[in-house]
């Protein structure tokens, strides 16, 4: 049973992303590194925003749920385009995370991988493309 489902339209990655209910609207651009001007974001910055959002929120509930505090941490996504070598493209991922100094160690490396099980984001990509976690 589906909670919420986005729709967002768009028609390619030098155009404009909207949502069905206009909540976002996009310019994309064409990274540099691509080919393009550079102008407007692009899907890997509008991936890495999401899944950083998703997995800090996803921390949130699972810290709550250890009876830990981690009110101060922060997400960082880094989304990698990489050429497969068949024509085709990849994704990877690496997630570096800044915990609060009472979660280091031991403790905040088990937070980060109970929310790695918890969150949507890292469920999806699980087996299908390389996701690091670094604690930071």
């Amino acid at each position: 049973m589906s909670l919420y489902t986005a729709v967002a339209t768009s028609s390619g990655r030098d155009q404009r992303a909207v949502s069905s209910d206009g909540q976002l609207d996009v310019k994309l651009g064409m990274q540099k590194e691509l080919g393009g001007d550079g102008v407007g974001t692009n899907p890997e910055q509008l991936f890495a925003a999401g899944y950083a959002a998703c997995f800090a929120s996803a921390m949130r509930l699972v810290a709550k749920q250890q009876n830990v505090d981690a009110g101060d941490a922060s997400v960082t996504a880094e989304v990698s385009l990489n050429a497969n070598g068949q024509g085709g493209f990849t994704l990877a991922v690496t997630l570096r995370v800044e915990l609060p100094d009472h979660l280091s160690g031991e403790a905040g490396r088990a937070l980060l991988d109970a929310t790695h099980q918890v969150c949507p984001y890292s469920n999806a990509t699980r087996g299908n493309i390389p996701v690091e976690l670094v604690v930071e």
